[in-house]
């Protein structure tokens, strides 16, 4: 059973959500990256990491297929329920880096807070169809290990 159909049995955002944790974790942990974790759900980041002495925020989050053929989406705003409504909150200022995973290919990403789209964030993994390659934020430049890889020689 592939990774994109046991997100599917999972149903429950939140059950989807801890098992993205869980495998960015052990993505960076597998890359020799300390890994430390929030002792309250409140914080806006789910993860902090420590590279070459540096900490960096990061906010984990599941891609889903793109509303285009060859890319994912994820959202880049938290939406809380509040007894008046929904409360959607920006990441500004508050995290570095989004630490993605892409269900369908199985790649994890690491996209810089400044990269991100208000609401969203599109990475496209194929070229589209009408052949745009302006303002494209490709999977290369964000892999795991290209984003780590910088970091360490920064």
């Amino acid at each position: 059973m592939s990774l994109f159909e046991q997100y599917d049995r999972l149903g429950e955002p939140q059950k989807r959500g801890q098992a993205t944790e869980a495998i960015v974790t052990a993505e960076l942990v597998a890359r020799d990256v300390s890994v430390l974790t929030p002792a309250y759900d409140n914080d806006p980041y789910d993860l902090v990491t420590r590279i070459d002495g540096e900490f960096y925020r990061l906010q984990v989050k599941t891609a889903y297929d793109g509303k285009n053929d060859g890319a994912v989406e994820f959202r880049t705003r938290s939406v809380r329920t509040k007894s008046e409504g929904y409360e959607r909150e920006g990441y500004d200022g508050k995290i570095d880096y989004f630490a993605v995973l892409n269900v369908r290919t199985e790649d994890v990403y690491l996209v810089p807070i400044e990269d991100a789209g208000a609401a969203a964030t599109t990475i496209r993994y194929e070229p589209a169809a009408n052949n745009n390659r302006t303002n494209i934020n490709w999977h290369e430049e964000y892999r795991i290990d290209t984003v780590l890889d910088a970091l360490r020689s920064s």
